[in-house]
């Protein structure tokens, strides 16, 4: 089978590649797309997969991001107008969506944010499959007008590239380290807007602290700035504590035993509650109890392996979908 899979953030790049290599190994033929994104086209090169860049990220504007994302359908139309895919899976891009069902190609598409109601009302109602995890209400996706099957399983999303997962590359900037991710605010489901360096430099004063910014590598007095690529996998499985909104990185440092605090802004965080509930060292709380609760995990690593094997890897649940669909087609 031909399989085409596309990227729109890194953590789609993580998701894409662990499915893709999965694929191969069973033979099927990948085809691998993104867009310029900060994330995205570093973290390919970083993992030696080669995707196709197509269109950009556009966030100035809702005319930009309309305009970008019509360019990247009419663009996938042109790539597959001679010889179009078998199947198409993506963690919500709304370009491929689009293109799969108009070109009738069965659309398989991940889920962990049921509040980006944007992109769930312009791509569940579409497809094929939903594979999400069971953390998530079924009512929570079923509310977007779903007509596929919903497919769910008792894990996570980041388990496709955790599990088995060995730091790549080892970073020395100091210790404790505490990595702080910026906010996201140019998404569509952000509404809060929240600043976290602010926050980032207050927390120097229980370590040295890594801020991770999203778009604009600007150095800011006290903090670490990285001005290059950085594996985050890599760099939480290495730090003492790690702060954020409770997005992929949070769980990518919670199932390396990393201590996690959630500021709590978004409502509709099943995931990491599960992941809490299941006993991974995932905590929230309040923006100005953030320093507090810091204080007192930082270091307090947990040994999480035993935990980690028994969750399910959501790529074993899309190859049985493939499975089915193959066996479907022949």
């Amino acid at each position: 089978m031909r399989v085409w899979y596309d990227a729109c953030t890194g953590k789609h790049v993580r998701y894409g590649v662990a499915i893709a290599r999965r694929l191969r190994e069973l033979g099927h033929e990948v085809v691998l797309t993104t867009r310029q994104h900060p994330d995205t086209t570093p973290l390919a090169q970083f993992l030696n997969e080669d995707f196709i860049v197509v269109g950009r990220y556009n966030p100035r504007s809702l005319y930009s991001r309309l305009k970008e994302g019509v360019r990247r359908q009419l663009l996938f139309c042109k790539i597959f107008k001679e010889r179009t895919p078998d199947i198409a899976i993506s963690h919500g891009s709304v370009d491929q969506t689009r293109v799969a069902f108009g070109l009738k190609i069965p659309i398989i598409n991940t889920l962990d944010t049921p509040y980006a109601e944007a992109v769930h009302r312009l791509t569940l109602p579409l497809v094929d499959y939903v594979v999400a995890s069971k953390a998530i209400p079924e009512a929570a996706i079923k509310r977007y007008v779903v007509k596929g099957k919903i497919v769910q399983f008792e894990g996570v999303d980041e388990v496709a590239w955790i599990r088995g997962f060995k730091p790549q590359i080892k970073y020395d900037f100091g210790s404790p380290l505490i990595v702080v991710r910026e906010a996201e605010e140019k998404a569509v489901y952000a509404q809060k807007r929240l600043s976290l360096a602010k926050l980032a430099k207050k927390l120097t004063k229980l370590g040295k602290v890594v801020f991770l910014s999203r778009y604009h590598r600007r150095k800011i007095r006290g903090l670490i700035v990285p001005e290059g690529f950085i594996d985050s996998a890599s760099l939480v499985a290495q730090a003492d504590l790690f702060v954020g909104a409770g997005g992929t990185i949070t769980r990518e440092a919670a199932l390396q035993g990393t201590p996690a605090v959630i500021i709590n802004i978004f409502k509709g965080q099943y995931v990491n509650d599960f992941l809490a509930e299941k006993g991974f060292p995932i905590y929230k709380t309040s923006i100005s109890s953030v320093v507090e609760v810091a204080g007192k995990l930082l270091g307090e690593r947990k040994d999480v392996s035993g935990l980690l094997n028994e969750l399910e890897n959501p790529v074993d649940v899309i190859m049985e979908i493939l499975e089915g669909l193959s066996t479907a087609k022949d």
